[in-house]
């Protein structure tokens, strides 16, 4: 499994060289969860092992917050063999969900299982650090790579 700082830094630099401004650390967390379904979409296996929480906006890697907060997220760069290895994610993730802003990225997490999940019990608008499993990241996984498959079949 991949290091989350390196992935979040290369996301953060591609980012800025795309769009030519930094990314905001919603966005960040958002592009990182969705990076992490379409991983396992791709490859059928996570991309890296950290936990997202199930914070009021949607995911968010507590480790990665830290960083941005303290501005220690451009540390050690992700090899040029791992960005080739996940070329096909990152592209898909950076096509479909970069140009989104930070708060309909936000309105999509809420529709994801995972986070739902982990949010059951919570009121809407409290604090909540609950862990969202890989396994039920796995499951909007699959929901999509299904609607993808249909969507195929129809020519859409």
């Amino acid at each position: 499994m991949e290091d989350v700082q390196q992935i979040a830094s290369y996301i953060s630099q591609r980012y800025e060289k795309e769009y030519g401004r930094q990314i905001d650390e919603m966005k960040l967390h958002k592009l990182l969860y969705l990076t992490q379904r379409e991983a396992i979409i791709e490859t059928g296996e996570p991309l890296f092992e950290d936990q997202f929480e199930a914070w009021k906006y949607g995911p968010v890697l507590y480790s990665v917050h830290k960083a941005f907060q303290t501005d220690k997220l451009h540390g050690e760069m992700l090899s040029e063999e791992t960005i080739g290895k996940y070329k096909k994610v990152f592209d898909k993730v950076f096509s479909s969900y970069a140009p989104k802003d930070s708060w309909s990225l936000s309105t999509l997490s809420h529709g994801e299982y995972s986070w739902r999940k982990a949010r059951e019990g919570y009121d809407p608008d409290s604090a909540c650090r609950a862990k969202i499993r890989v396994e039920d990241i796995r499951v909007d996984a699959q929901r999509i790579k299904q609607r993808r498959i249909m969507l195929n079949l129809l020519g859409v």
